[in-house]
């Protein structure tokens, strides 16, 4: 792509315009961080929370395992999975976007050789 200020013409056999799908791609690539961000911050903002309630005897009770520690502390472990899922799939949608945008590229060089 030409960094030029002039308008393209477009080829009318094109179904999307390829500024926006490029647009589309970093918004994607974008948000897919920040959502991970957020997560990482509200899951490390729990987990310490939950220390400091702990050791301040917040969750002690007479006759407490260690089974029953583990069984408190088991749903901060699952707690970012979530933001995982949401930031490998808005990263799969930038790249997928991109793959299919660079074959339909390569095709259309195919057909004119």
């Amino acid at each position: 792509m030409s960094e030029s200020e002039q308008k393209q013409a477009g080829f009318l056999g094109t179904y999307f315009d390829r500024d926006s799908v490029m647009r589309l791609s970093r918004w994607a690539d974008g948000f897919s961080w920040v959502v991970l961000v957020i997560y990482l911050i509200s899951w490390i903002s729990s987990v310490l929370m939950f220390f400091a309630q702990y050791y301040n005897g917040m969750f002690f009770e007479k006759g407490m395992t260690f089974l029953n520690v583990i069984n408190f502390f088991t749903p901060y472990l699952t707690q970012p999975i979530p933001g995982l899922f949401y930031f490998f799939g808005l990263q799969a949608i930038s790249k997928g976007v991109l793959i299919l945008m660079d074959t339909e590229d390569n095709t259309r060089r195919a057909a004119r050789k």
